[in-house]
């Protein structure tokens, strides 16, 4: 089986488009259907069913995705093995991360790296944090940078808290509960609209959990996973939100509550996998993580 067209297989799959696989893939369009076309001959069935520009998974197709994923994870941990043992830091580090570590987390850490490891040609793939531990599951990454889940997770994923991340509430300063500052009860927020991350967001998790274990229903006028954007959102008067203290500057008009009795906070860190080998470029970028930690060592 040609590895090239198994990977293109994989690329079209997970983008839902031969034109968008072709543009990551760095091919032409006509030269990622040829390889799709190949896979399909040599295993006798059809992987894809062409619905416009859309294409979707046959049952063919569903059956060998997790099985092609294995096979490509499983050669790309031997070449990596195979680089380390020259010790040289290079190539290609693939990382997945969020919009709001990599604008306000990250910058200090890419700095540092880039200075000492120039021969590193950095991937970085910028997605939600649920998605980016997927992508380190199924070998996608090598590390995700990422907030951590509020519970373990299942599988061989091993996740290392590096930076607290405290959360408070914030609002404009017309709004009725900035009257409140410095501290509002929790009670007084659900007679007002919230903008929150989407469910089954870690964040979002993270909060509702925080409502729930009080009974206290929260109305969400909007929910969006973007932080700058729920930011923009509150200050121009939609609703009130959670945000991470850290994204508050001063001078802002934006008024930041804590919540009477609570403390809400969610650890932002790295996501690895356990059965797969880093690189020495992973591993040297987990060196520089673990200088900014905050939390003691476990």
């Amino acid at each position: 089986m040609d590895l090239a067209n198994l990977h293109a297989f994989v690329v079209v799959a997970d983008q839902g488009s031969f034109s968008l696989a072709a543009e990551q893939l760095h091919l032409t369009q006509p030269a990622v259907s040829k390889r799709i076309a190949a896979l399909e001959q040599e295993l006798e069935a059809r992987l894809f069913d062409r619905i416009g520009r859309q294409v979707q998974l046959t049952e063919a197709g569903r059956t060998l995705l997790p099985r092609a994923r294995r096979i490509l994870a499983e050669l790309e941990d031997g070449r990596r093995a195979l680089r380390n043992l020259s010790g040289q830091v290079a190539g290609t580090l693939t990382i997945a991360t969020s919009h709001h570590i990599g604008l306000h987390r990250l910058p200090p850490v890419l700095r540092a790296f880039a200075a000492h490891y120039p021969q590193v040609r950095l991937d970085m793939r910028f997605t939600d944090s649920e998605l980016a531990c997927e992508m380190v599951g199924r070998g996608e990454v090598e590390l995700a940078v990422v907030t951590l889940p509020p519970q373990p997770m299942s599988g061989p994923i091993h996740t290392t808290p590096i930076w607290d991340d405290p959360l408070v509430v914030v609002v404009p300063p017309e709004h009725p509960l900035a009257s409140f500052a410095p501290r509002v009860s929790p009670f007084r927020l659900a007679g007002h609209p919230a903008i929150l991350p989407g469910e089954g967001t870690f964040t979002r998790d993270i909060v509702a959990r925080l409502f729930e274990e009080l009974g206290i229903r929260l109305s969400i006028a909007f929910s969006t996973n973007y932080m700058e954007t729920i930011k923009m959102m509150v200050a121009v008067g939609l609703g009130w939100s959670v945000l991470p203290r850290a994204m508050l500057r001063e001078g802002e008009e934006l008024v930041a509550l804590e919540l009477e009795g609570l403390t809400v906070r969610r650890s932002l860190g790295v996501v690895q996998h356990t059965g797969h080998t880093l690189s020495n470029a992973a591993r040297a970028m987990l060196g520089i993580l673990l200088e900014q930690r905050e939390y003691p060592a476990s």
